[in-house]
């Protein structure tokens, strides 16, 4: 439960509106979200655990990551036509999934691996 309040504090609650309409143009900027992000951490996890929640929140925001899971994991079983990624590039649906759905659904995904690397961080390291 911490770890769901820790997540969302730094995820949400600290993060200024440039930073969120900034961190994907700019590793710098998302470094410093990482940053902000992970301090809430500092009082639960240890310093391998620390870098690593860093540096995934890091990489996973500014390149927008979940992208490419989501379009990976649609492309499973798919007995149809594979979607191309040019048709799926901004959020890992095809872009005639509604602009609206798929947005949440990119929210949800990327939240969720989020949580579950600093789980594993908080749990192993």
């Amino acid at each position: 439960m911490i770890q769901l309040l820790l997540h969302l504090i730094g995820d949400y609650v600290t993060q200024p509106d440039w930073v969120a309409q900034n961190k994907t143009k700019d590793l710098r900027v998302a470094c410093l979200h990482a940053a902000i992000y992970t301090i809430p951490f500092s009082f639960i996890a240890s310093l391998p655990a620390l870098f690593v929640i860093w540096f995934t929140h890091s990489l996973i925001d500014r390149y927008r990551l979940v992208r490419y899971i989501i379009w990976f994991k649609n492309q499973i079983g798919t007995k149809s036509i594979r979607q191309s990624w040019k048709d799926c590039s901004a959020t890992g649906y095809h872009k005639d999934v509604p602009i609206w759905l798929a947005f949440w659904l990119m929210i949800i995904c990327d939240n969720t691996i989020h949580l579950c690397i600093n789980f594993l961080c908080l749990k192993l390291l």
